[in-house]
């Protein structure tokens, strides 16, 4: 039986500055039956006052599975940008 402490422990898996691919990985997770949650944080001094970065919260139990579909999806366009290169 999990303990309260246990349900409730998140742990961050993705941040970006850009909430568009926040939202892609967010969907990439949902897709996986993993619950996320945004957490917003604005940064201090290293950057302009109003830039701020976007961490993608789970919670710890699907910490792994959360990992192994990011990466997939990152691989999957990293691909896709040397197959198709803007330039």
């Amino acid at each position: 039986m999990k303990t309260i402490m246990e349900r409730e422990t998140r742990v961050s898996v993705f941040e970006s500055e850009k909430p568009t691919d926040v939202q892609i990985i967010k969907s990439k997770l949902d897709a996986g039956n993993i619950s996320s949650f945004l957490n917003d944080r604005y940064m201090t001094f290293t950057t302009t006052p109003t830039a701020s970065t976007v961490k993608l919260m789970v919670n710890l139990q699907d910490e792994k599975k959360a990992f192994e579909i990011i990466d997939a999806y990152l691989k999957e366009t990293e691909l896709e940008s040397l197959a198709n290169p803007q330039n």
